[in-house]
């Protein structure tokens, strides 16, 4: 068999030209960050330095595995029989992606070995000019020469004693500065259970290279080649797994950009969002300040013109005050200290006076009141083209301008609901446009007046109040409806409440003969009748109405009131109709 080694995955005897060393491969330990010393590739394929992996705090695993591990003929036959039993293992987390990483029996030391991380390494010392090589036997000097044949890196005295035996005289010397261009100048790989022999066979029944002492030995009969013979296959293998797996890694590399691409678009939309949030936001609190002062300065000219009006009207009250004072002062030291004639002749003059004023008319409350109020929830336009909300309103509900409106004001049925609207105005007959007025309404039977209906009262926020509520029996009830503690116009006011509407007991048709399938003793209220012995109407025959009735009650609306008495002599008592 030949030993001849043919490269792997396109490994080249020399770099190419202009290529830089230290990019062969991984060389330097993501923990300790220094060259790779003793690499131990994990599961997860990172190689990290064995020192490093025995410094990793480790943890316990369950790991379910076989029973005792007698190999007896006994043991394995009640080995079978016996359920696995959870036994501790150990495990670490790979520094590098956290994964969990389950140690063989013999700890870190039995991980496999990064050959190439080891070569890597050696390249790269070399690519410094021999820095941190030191000699393969002395362990001492700096390296200068390699043996081709021996694959050992060797310091001038090693050099010297390895040329003098005899074993190693014809042995190939060459210089390390020579070795630059070379891709690979590992050590050879030893049999761990023969260190003295180097691993040049492939055990095809263990999956493992192994020795020729191996072969000999542990692996007697076992089917074997050289390594340089079953690498293409084994190697075709992994090209063939690694074949499936680069499309994964497109797929993947195409899905990270395309997140990292919307990431951006994103980043971007938020940015352009944020943008426009604020634009509004400035817009809109500059049209809410904008309208804050014009409600500021609206407040300011209702509180001028209430000051005015009532400056005014205080000046006339102490003008026309102090006239009244002047003429009842006067009159009573005319009466008290003047003589009859004086009287006389004064009297033209002060009863002129005193005539004139007792005619002049005036007002003993305040012209203007107190009531201003602000609205938050009512609408008050655009500004700057934004819509915003709150009024000052000083208008003032009159109860005696507010209006009742509705259909259900002095009617109503048991069991239903009955509704009215109330229209709130001021004393000038005008709607107060807004809602917020304490209103109070009581709905009382007249023969129950300690058992009022329960009341329903809902402010539209326009002036408007919609009232509801559902009386439980017939019967004569009072309504009251207040604001302020004041009746409004037309309250209080009756309700006659009826019996609520009769339901139709019979179906809503166009002929006996089609809702009832045929039946010849189905009977209905228009008195319809069809030849052949057929009790109930027919199209076109005696008594149909021409369209659609009530078989019950022969009523023509659909939405009505069944008025169908019953009875034994009752047409609608032999109706057998049914809903096709």
């Amino acid at each position: 068999m030949s030993e001849k080694r043919k490269p792997l995955l396109g490994f080249v005897g020399k770099l190419p030209s202009g290529t830089a060393l230290g990019n062969s491969g991984k060389t330097r330990c993501p923990l300790c960050m220094g060259l790779f010393k003793a690499p131990r590739l994990l599961p997860c394929l990172h190689t990290v330095c064995t020192t490093c992996l025995e410094q990793l705090e480790p943890f316990s695993v369950v790991d379910i595995r076989g029973g005792d591990s007698d190999t007896s003929s006994e043991g394995s036959i009640f080995q079978e029989l016996k359920p696995p039993s959870l036994q501790p293992q150990i495990g670490i987390l790979c520094p590098v992606c956290d994964a969990q990483v389950d140690l063989p029996m013999g700890g870190v030391k039995a991980l496999t070995i990064d050959h190439l991380a080891m070569n890597d390494v050696m390249l790269e010392s070399l690519h410094g000019e021999g820095q941190g090589l030191v000699c393969d036997l002395c362990s001492d000097r700096e390296v200068e020469k390699r043996c081709q044949t021996c694959k050992a890196n060797l310091c001038h005295f090693c050099c010297q004693a390895h040329r003098r035996q005899k074993k190693t005289t014809y042995h190939t010397m060459v210089d390390l500065k020579d070795l630059k261009g070379y891709s690979r100048i590992g050590k050879p790989i030893l049999c761990p259970a023969h260190p003295a022999e180097e691993l040049r066979l492939f055990c095809e029944l263990c999956d493992r290279p192994v020795c020729r002492d191996c072969v000999v030995g542990e692996h007697r009969e076992h089917p074997y080649d050289f390594t340089s013979n079953v690498i293409h296959k084994h190697g075709d293998s992994v090209r063939e797994l690694l074949k499936g797996t680069q499309p994964h890694v497109e797929a993947l590399e195409e899905a990270l950009t395309q997140i990292k691409g919307v990431n951006s678009a994103l980043q971007e939309r938020v940015e352009a969002v944020a943008a426009d949030v604020r634009t509004f936001s400035e817009g809109y609190i500059k049209a809410i300040e904008e309208h804050r002062d014009k409600l500021l300065k609206q407040l300011e000219d209702i509180r001028v013109q209430k000051e005015n009006s009532l400056q005014l009207q205080k000046a006339q009250l102490e003008q026309l005050l102090a006239d009244m004072r002047t003429g009842v002062e006067f009159t009573e030291h005319l009466l008290t200290s003047g003589s009859d004639l004086e009287i006389l002749i004064t009297k033209g003059v002060v009863v002129e006076r005193l005539t004139k004023l007792n005619k002049v008319e005036y007002n003993v409350r305040p012209g203007v009141n107190d009531k201003i109020c602000f609205s938050p929830q009512q609408k008050a336009g655009r500004c700057r083209g934004y819509e915003v909300y709150g009024a000052i309103n000083t208008k003032e509900v009159d109860p005696a301008k507010c209006v009742l409106q509705g259909e259900d004001l002095h009617r109503a049925r048991e069991k239903q609901t009955a509704s009215f609207t109330l229209l709130c105005r001021d004393a000038a007959g005008e709607s107060m446009g807004r809602g917020g007025d304490s209103v109070q309404v009581a709905v009382i039977p007249k023969d129950k007046k300690d058992s009022p209906v329960r009341t329903l009262v809902q402010d539209n926020k326009d002036g408007t109040y919609y009232v509801s509520y559902t009386p439980k029996e017939p019967g004569v009830y009072t309504v009251l409806v207040c604001i302020k503690e004041q009746h409004v116009q037309g309250s209080p006011f009756t309700v006659t409440v009826r019996k609520r509407h009769r339901p139709h007991p019979g179906v809503f048709h166009c002929c006996t003969f089609c809702s009832s399938g045929g039946q010849k003793t189905a009977r209905c209220a228009c008195g319809g009748t069809m030849p052949g012995g057929y009790l109930g109407c027919g199209h076109g025959h005696k008594g149909h109405p021409g369209r659609p009735h009530w078989s019950c009650c022969g009523k023509f609306a659909e939405k009505s009131e069944c008025t169908w008495t019953g009875g034994q002599n009752a047409p609608r008592s032999l109706l057998r109709t049914v809903a096709l």
